[in-house]
């Protein structure tokens, strides 16, 4: 399934600019550690977090991520947003906690498997 159509139906904010949206999202990862985010996350998963800071744009440069998921309504700083422009890390916010994020997420990919 394409980023985009996790997006629209997700409700998704995309908090970056000229991001591209039309890469394959194939699973997913929750979780706020980010040495485990490194550890085990795959190529093509979206990453549902709460953490705000920096360091989430270098460890989904670094992962090969298709974006990250900030839950609970949660917006970084600018600086952030900027940083991931930057990098083009899709940012994506979610009112939803993680929880209910990651079944939506999970239920939307899913049914995509026959």
């Amino acid at each position: 399934m394409l980023l985009t159509d996790v997006v629209t139906a997700l409700g998704l904010q995309v908090l970056t600019s000229g991001v591209d949206l039309d890469h394959e999202v194939r699973s997913g990862i929750v979780c706020d550690l980010l040495s485990v985010v490194l550890a085990k996350a795959q190529q093509n998963d979206l990453w549902i977090t709460i953490q705000r800071h920096q360091n989430i744009v270098a460890v989904a440069k670094v992962t090969s991520v298709a974006g990250v998921i900030l839950a609970d309504g949660i917006i970084p700083e600018q600086a952030v947003i900027d940083r991931a422009s930057k990098e083009e890390i899709p940012l994506l916010a979610a009112k939803e906690s993680s929880f209910v994020v990651s079944g939506k997420l999970f239920a939307l990919l899913s049914s995509g498997e026959e």
